[in-house]
């Protein structure tokens, strides 16, 4: 008899719960990635901001799995799904059969119908726009330093981040730290306090997740760092020269997007039901509907909490899911009954605001200041991967905290030769 062949698509936090929970199950598990690491997408932000190196936050997914014999590792780009034979399509065109699929393929940036924003205002979910948006915030001091015009420094010392989410929120307070604290000594053309981070959101405030004293705690704090709030003004236009707000144009020359998301093509590849989002409309079993044996997890699947309000796309549901699944899988392999229904435990929001402050919304908790920031950093070691990562990590937050130093500002020089040339 043949082993049972599980084929997971994805290396994010529910394709690695997922692998990991299935540790000593009876079957062979193929892992397929575009990519040839997992990535800790909490902290990619602090990546983009230069707080914290690429290697501090991504681990090779051969390097997880290389003392689990019944796991292949595939690097590969899923470009099709056929349910009913049973196989999944990689773009270099080899076919692979399985006997149960799981997709997991998260989800990657929105832009409602305006893509041509793209090139000008990337999004943040891997460590490629990482280190864009990273080399573009550098670069703009740089030029600023050489800008032969008053108008032009003003323009590139003016940055605009779209969405006031947790990652807009977290980027604009950086990215103010990061102009008013760190670099102000290292520059004698500007000054680099001078600065104007902007926060621009289309809804009535920030962090709508968030209760609303947290949310408001959140605002006063970035506007005592520097940050403009702008809320109640949607964005009607991005381009090379600056931001539209509304009707006001502003000239900006590095605007970071952070607004919106949308799955991966899943739907697409199964002919599923999805919502808004493009994310499959999943049983309560996260299996999908008339294929019994294909499940989507993670951010790629639509899944309803009792209120009928859509599970969270955070790391603790995409975790949740993938364990979930786990316990599915290996009661049909042991013939037994199926778990219950999927249910959500939310186990509370958290996001930073800058050095020593944080908001924590534990339902019933709520903490704000210097101890829901200690709290965040504590929680965001634990779940890395690794005693290594979790003290370079601690290293660099304490050298920062120390110092006011960020260590991770590096521009390699071909790019900064590119970047500059393409404005000669």
């Amino acid at each position: 008899m043949n082993e049972h062949h599980l084929v997971v698509v994805g290396g994010g936090f529910a394709g690695l719960q997922l692998v990991n929970d299935l540790r000593g199950a009876p079957l062979r598990i193929t892992l397929i990635d575009r990519r040839n690491h997992h990535l800790f997408q909490p902290l990619l932000y602090q990546v983009a901001t230069t707080v914290l190196a690429t290697s501090e936050i991504a681990w090779p997914i051969r390097s997880l799995y290389r003392d689990r014999p019944e796991v292949t590792t595939l690097l590969g780009e899923v470009v099709a799904v056929d349910a009913a034979r049973g196989t999944v399509s990689l773009s270099d065109g080899e076919s692979i059969s399985y006997d149960t699929l799981v997709l997991a393929t998260g989800a990657t940036h929105a832009y409602f119908g305006r893509d041509e924003w793209e090139p000008v205002a990337p999004g943040l979910k891997t460590l490629e726009d990482a280190t864009t948006i990273r080399r573009r915030t550098l670069l703009a001091f740089e030029r600023a330093e050489a800008a032969r015009s008053s108008d032009e420094s003003k323009a590139l010392l003016t940055f605009a981040i779209v969405g006031a989410g947790p990652t807009g929120v977290e980027l604009a307070g950086i990215i103010a730290e990061l102009a008013h604290k760190t670099l102000p000594q290292e520059f004698r053309r500007i000054d680099t306090r001078e600065t104007r981070v902007l926060l621009i959101e289309a809804g009535p405030r920030i962090l709508p997740s968030f209760d609303e004293a947290l949310s408001d705690y959140a605002r006063d704090s970035l506007r005592k760092r520097g940050v403009e709030v702008l809320v109640g003004q949607p964005v009607t236009n991005c381009t090379a020269e600056g931001v539209t707000v509304g009707d006001s144009f502003i000239p900006c020359r590095t605007i970071i997007w952070a607004a919106g998301v949308k799955a991966s093509p899943a739907a697409r590849w199964l002919a599923a039901k999805a919502d808004r989002a493009g994310r499959v409309i999943v049983e309560k079993d996260l299996s999908v509907p008339d294929w019994p044996n294909v499940f989507v997890i993670g951010d790629t699947a639509a899944v309803s909490l009792p209120d009928g309000k859509p599970v969270p796309g955070i790391a603790p549901a995409a975790k949740q899911q993938g364990a979930y699944v786990a316990g599915v899988l290996r009661a049909r392999l042991a013939q037994k009954a199926s778990p219950p229904t999927f249910r959500y435990v939310h186990q509370g929001s958290l996001a930073t605001i800058g050095n020593n402050s944080a908001i924590i919304d534990f339902r019933r908790i709520k903490l704000k200041g210097w101890v829901a920031w200690w709290i965040w950093g504590l929680a965001h070691i634990y779940f890395l991967i690794g005693t290594r990562w979790r003290f370079a990590v601690a290293w660099s937050w304490l050298w920062i905290s120390i110092s006011g130093q960020h260590s991770a500002r590096l521009i390699t020089q071909r790019e900064t030769i590119k970047e500059f040339a393409d404005d000669s």
